[in-house]
C-alpha cells in the first residue's frame, strides 16, 4: 500500500509542530499513513472530538471536551487550495496550516505531534527522542487486528531507557481505520497502562 505525504508531513512538520496478528514489520504504518487524498470534505469541515487527561503538570494541557476540525481554505500565499486545522479546547481556539491539499493527513500529523509534546512535557524527556520512537514504531512495526480495522503500536515497548519514562512504557497508539483505506481515521488513541500517569488522549471523528 502506498504511504501518503503525510509520512513527509510528520517528518517536516515534527520540529515546528480484539486480538491482534503481527504483520510483516511495516504493514501496520502503511495503513495509518494510506493517502488520504484528495479530500472530501463537507462544507462545515470535518471534525474529530478531543479528550486529553494526564497528571497536573506545568505546561500540560487538560482537555475535557475539545475539537479538531479540517477545512479546505484557499491558502492566502498562493491562491491554492489547502487544508487548515481548528483546534478547539475548553480555554482556546488557533488555526494550524496550511497543509498541502493532496494526499497528506494533517489530523494524523497533528495527532502524533500533540502526543509527542504531551509526554515530553509529562515525563522531562526529550522530545526529539520521543518522536524518533514514534517513528520507529509507526514506520517499522505494529499490530492490526484480524478483521483489518485497526492497528495498535508499542512504541516505548522494550525501550532503554524505560527507567526513566515515568509510566510512558507502557504506551499504546491505536487507530481505528475505515474499510476504505482512502477514508479519515474515526479513532485516534494514546493511551498508558494503569494508574501512573493516566494519561490519554482520544480524538473521535464526528
Amino acid at each position: 500500500m502506498k504511504r501518503s505525504i503525510a509520512t513527509a508531513l510528520w517528518l517536516g512538520l515534527s520540529a515546528s509542530l480484539v486480538a491482534a496478528s503481527p504483520l510483516v514489520a511495516g504493514e501496520a504504518g502503511d495503513m495509518v499513513f494510506a493517502d488520504r487524498g484528495p479530500w472530501s470534505i463537507e462544507p462545515d469541515g470535518l471534525s474529530w472530538s478531543v479528550h486529553v487527561d494526564g497528571p497536573d503538570a506545568a505546561g500540560f494541557l487538560h482537555v475535557e471536551d475539545g475539537s479538531v476540525t479540517l477545512n479546505e481554505i484557499t491558502d492566502p500565499s498562493d491562491n491554492q487550495p489547502a487544508l487548515q486545522l481548528t483546534q478547539e479546547t475548553d480555554s482556546r481556539t488557533r488555526e494550524i496550516g496550511p497543509f498541502p491539499i493532496s494526499g497528506g493527513d494533517p489530523v494524523l500529523t497533528f495527532f502524533l505531534e500533540q502526543t509527542t509534546r504531551d509526554i515530553a512535557k509529562l515525563t522531562g524527556g526529550s522530545p526529539y527522542y520521543i518522536r524518533n520512537r514514534i517513528k520507529d514504531a509507526l514506520f517499522r512495526s505494529g499490530e492490526i487486528s484480524q478483521d483489518g480495522s485497526t492497528a495498535t503500536f508499542h512504541p516505548f515497548e522494550d525501550d532503554p531507557n524505560a527507567g526513566q519514562m515515568k509510566g510512558f512504557e507502557t504506551l499504546t497508539l491505536t487507530f481505528a481505520l475505515d474499510e476504505d483505506p482512502e477514508a479519515p481515521i474515526r479513532e485516534l488513541q494514546a493511551r498508558t497502562e494503569g494508574d501512573e500517569p493516566g494519561y490519554i488522549k482520544r480524538m473521535v471523528l464526528q
